[in-house]
C-alpha cells in the first residue's frame, strides 16, 4: 500500500499513462502509444509507463462479455458507476438490467457479481503499482471511459494524495471541462485538445522543479485555479504531424504475452494518417456560420482545430515497422475519414510491401471505385462509410455533402470488391419528415442487393451543430441525458454537463415516422443473411458480359432466380451506367438514339430493380463479375 507521493525537487522522471475500460480490447490505445513516443522523443531521460488496463479486465471477465459491454455506452458506464457510488448499487443494478436485456450476451448477467469481479481486478492493479514513485499520472478519457477513469482517479489519489493527476481526451472537451473540478476534486489538471505539446511543457515545468500549484498559464492545459475563467486558454497542438514518432505499444503486447495460451489473440494495430476531419475543415457546402462544424450530428472533433495529415512515406514506414515489430497484419486507421488525396499513394506503396495486410478504415461515400480498388488491393477488408441516410433530402439536412446515389454506388462497389461495409443509417434526426422517410423506403427497394446498413438512433452530442443551434432543428430544450441520473448522484448531475445530451422536440413523432424503416431494414437484414447462407452464393445481382450481349443474374429467396439478357445498345447503356451518369451524359454518348427511347429503357431497368435513379442521375446495380472465383460461385448458385 502506497501512502503518498515522494517527489524530490528537481527530479522528475516517471510518468504513468492509463487507459481505463472500455475501449476495444483487441487494440492497443493509440492515445497512450502516441503520447509515450512523443514524450520520449522530446525528453529521452524520462520513463513513461503505459497501462492498457482494459486488456487485463477483458481477460478477467471474458472477451465476449467485455466486448458486449464495450459496445453499449450505458451498460459500460454502469459498471464503474456502481463502484464509484456503492450506495447506489441497487438503483444502478436495476438500470443495468433494463439496458442489458437488449443484448444477447448481457441479458440475465449477474450485475453484483460482475461489479465484484471488476472491483477485485481494478483494485489489484491500483494496489500493486507504486504510485508514490511516480511524478505524474495521466488518463486518456474517451467515450465509455468516464466512470472507469474517475474511479481510478479517486482510488489513486487516496493512495498518493500528492501525485499530480491529469486527464484529457475527447470526453473532456467543451463545457464538460468546466464542471469536472467541482464534481471530482481529485483531478489536478485537464488537457484540452491533443496532448503532446501540453504534456511536454508540463514535463519541462516539473523537471525545472515546478509544482502544480505554481504552474503558470500553459496553452492546452487548464489548472484548478483557473476555475471557469479559462476561456482565453487555447489549444496547443502540433503545427503538422510529421514531428510525431512511431507510436509505442510495447506494454500492450508484453501484457498480452503473459496471458495463458487460450487467452492470447492477434491484436489489431491502431494507426493514424490524419487528425481532424477534412470535410469539416474544407466543406464549401456548409453555411459560413457553421463552417467549422462539419456534419450536423457530429461532435468528434472537439480535441482538434483544423486538419493535418502525415506524409505518405511516414505512414507507410510506420505501418511497415509496426507490423514487423509486433508480427501482426491487422491495422485499423483511427482517422475520422481517410484523406482523399493521399490515400491512393499510401495504399499503392503498401501494396508493394508484399504483406497480407488486413485494413479497417472510415471513408466518405464519394470515394471512387478506382480508389476503393487500390485500397482493396493493399488489403482493405472492412470499411465504415459515412452513409448515414438513404434520402438525398435528409443528407442535405445532415450537411453530408453527398446524395443517395453516391451512397448506393459505393455500397455496390464494396459488394463487388468483397469489402465489408459497416455503415450506419441514422433514424429520428430532428426535423426529418414524411418525405425523408418515403425516400428512404424507396431506396431500400434497391439497396437490398447489398450488405445491410446498421440502424443507429440519433443522439445529441455536446457541441455538435444541432446542440449549438437547437432552435434551427426544432429543439425546444437541451439538457443532460436523463440516464446520467441513474449513474451519478443528483448533486453531480446538477453541477455537471455531460457529453451525451437529450432534448425536447419532436422525438415521439420521429419514432412513429421511422417505424416503417425499422421494419424494412430488419427484413433487408434477414433476407440478405438467408441469401448468403451458402458461402458460394456470391452477390445477389451480378453482371456477366459476353461482349455483344450481357446477362444479369438475380438470386431470389423463393428460388425463382431471374436472368435478364441485354444486347446491342441496351447492353452499352447499362455498362455506361456502371458509374452514376447524368441523363445529359447518356444522351450525349448515345446521340443517335431518341431521348424518349433512352428514357423508356432506363425506366424499364428501374422498374425491374436493375438500375437506380435520383435527380436525373442513373446507376446500374449489377455487380460486375470478372474473376474465375466469382464465376464459380455463380455457376454453383445460379439458375
Amino acid at each position: 500500500m502506497v501512502s503518498g507521493h515522494h517527489h524530490t525537487k528537481g527530479i522528475f522522471n516517471r510518468i504513468a499513462l492509463i487507459s481505463a475500460p472500455w475501449p476495444l480490447f483487441s487494440r492497443p490505445s493509440i492515445q497512450l502509444g502516441a503520447l509515450k513516443a512523443y514524450l520520449k522523443s522530446v525528453s529521452p531521460d524520462i520513463t513513461v509507463s503505459c497501462h492498457h488496463f482494459y486488456l487485463s479486465l477483458a481477460k478477467a471477465i471474458g472477451y465476449p462479455v467485455y466486448q458486449a459491454l464495450s459496445r453499449k455506452t450505458w451498460v459500460a458506464e454502469s459498471v464503474y458507476a456502481a463502484l464509484l457510488y456503492p450506495e447506489r448499487q441497487d438503483r444502478i443494478s436495476r438500470f443495468f438490467a433494463v439496458q442489458a436485456k437488449k443484448t444477447r450476451e448481457l441479458a440475465g448477467l449477474d450485475f453484483p457479481a460482475l461489479t465484484r469481479r471488476v472491483k477485485i481486478v481494478s483494485d489489484a492493479f491500483v494496489q500493486k503499482t507504486d504510485w508514490g514513485r511516480m511524478d505524474l499520472a495521466g488518463f486518456s478519457v474517451c467515450l465509455c471511459q468516464l466512470t472507469a477513469s474517475l474511479y481510478f482517479v479517486r482510488q489513486i489519489k487516496r493512495l498518493a494524495p500528492n501525485l499530480p493527476l491529469i486527464v484529457g481526451g475527447s470526453i473532456t472537451g467543451g463545457c464538460i471541462t468546466e464542471d469536472l473540478w467541482t464534481a471530482f476534486p481529485e483531478i489536478d489538471l485537464i488537457v484540452i485538445g491533443e496532448g503532446e505539446q501540453p504534456l511536454a511543457r508540463l514535463v519541462e515545468h516539473f523537471q525545472a522543479g515546478g509544482r502544480c500549484d505554481d504552474l503558470g498559464p500553459t496553452p492546452g492545459i487548464i489548472r484548478r485555479k483557473d476555475g471557469r475563467s479559462h476561456n482565453s486558454i487555447s489549444f496547443c497542438q502540433l503545427p503538422d504531424l510529421q514531428a510525431l514518432p512511431i507510436p509505442e505499444f510495447t506494454e500492450y503486447f508484453e501484457l498480452l504475452s503473459t496471458f495463458p495460451e487460450h487467452k492470447r489473440f492477434f491484436p489489431t494495430l491502431p494507426v493514424e494518417i490524419s487528425r481532424g476531419c477534412w470535410w469539416r475543415a474544407f466543406n464549401p457546402d456548409i453555411p459560413n456560420h457553421e463552417q467549422t462544424k462539419g456534419c450536423a450530428f457530429c461532435n468528434l472533433n472537439l480535441q482538434w482545430q483544423g486538419y493535418r495529415t502525415k506524409a505518405v512515406d511516414q505512414v507507410v514506414n510506420e505501418i511497415d515497422r509496426l507490423t514487423d515489430q509486433h508480427r501482426v497484419l491487422s491495422v485499423a486507421f483511427m482517422d475520422n475519414v481517410l484523406p482523399p488525396k493521399k490515400s491512393r499513394t499510401i495504399f499503392d506503396s503498401l501494396t508493394h510491401k508484399s504483406k497480407a495486410f488486413q485494413f479497417l478504415a472510415e471513408l466518405r461515400a464519394t470515394t471512387t471505385r478506382r480508389t476503393l480498388k487500390h485500397l482493396c488491393d493493399a488489403g482493405m477488408a472492412e470499411v465504415q462509410i459515412g452513409i448515414e441516410s438513404l434520402s438525398s433530402r435528409l443528407l442535405q439536412k445532415l450537411h453530408k455533402g453527398t446524395t443517395v446515389i453516391d451512397n448506393i454506388e459505393i455500397m455496390k462497389h464494396c459488394e463487388a470488391l468483397g469489402i465489408k461495409n459497416r455503415a450506419n443509417l441514422i433514424l429520428h434526426f430532428p426535423g426529418s419528415d414524411e418525405t425523408d422517410v418515403a425516400e428512404t423506403l424507396h431506396a431500400i427497394r434497391f439497396t437490398r442487393l447489398f450488405r445491410p446498413l446498421r440502424i443507429v438512433h440519433f443522439w445529441l452530442g455536446m457541441h455538435s451543430p444541432v446542440w449549438e443551434n437547437p432552435r434551427r432543428y426544432g429543439l425546444t430544450a437541451v439538457f443532460n441525458h436523463p440516464y446520467y441520473r441513474e449513474l451519478f448522484p443528483e448533486a453531480v448531475c446538477r453541477g455537471m454537463r455531460f457529453m451525451i445530451q437529450d432534448y425536447r422536440g419532436d422525438k415521439m413523432r420521429q419514432r412513429r415516422l421511422w417505424r416503417p424503416v425499422n421494419r424494412s431494414v430488419e427484413k433487408w437484414r434477414q433476407d440478405y443473411r438467408r441469401l448468403h447462407s451458402d458461402p458460394y452464393a456470391g452477390p445477389i445481382l451480378t453482371l456477366h458480359d459476353g461482349r455483344s450481349f450481357l446477362i444479369l443474374r438475380e438470386r431470389r429467396l423463393d428460388g425463382d432466380h431471374r436472368n435478364h439478357r441485354l444486347i446491342g445498345t441496351s447492353r452499352e447503356i447499362y455498362l455506361f451506367c456502371e458509374h452514376r451518369r447524368r441523363f445529359e451524359e447518356i444522351k450525349e454518348r448515345f446521340s443517335t438514339l431518341p431521348s424518349d427511347k433512352i428514357r423508356s429503357f432506363l425506366t424499364m431497368m428501374i422498374d425491374k430493380g436493375l438500375m437506380f435513379a435520383d435527380n436525373e442521375q442513373y446507376l446500374s446495380l449489377a455487380v460486375s463479375i470478372h474473376s474465375k472465383e466469382h464465376q464459380n460461385f455463380e455457376n454453383r448458385g445460379g439458375p
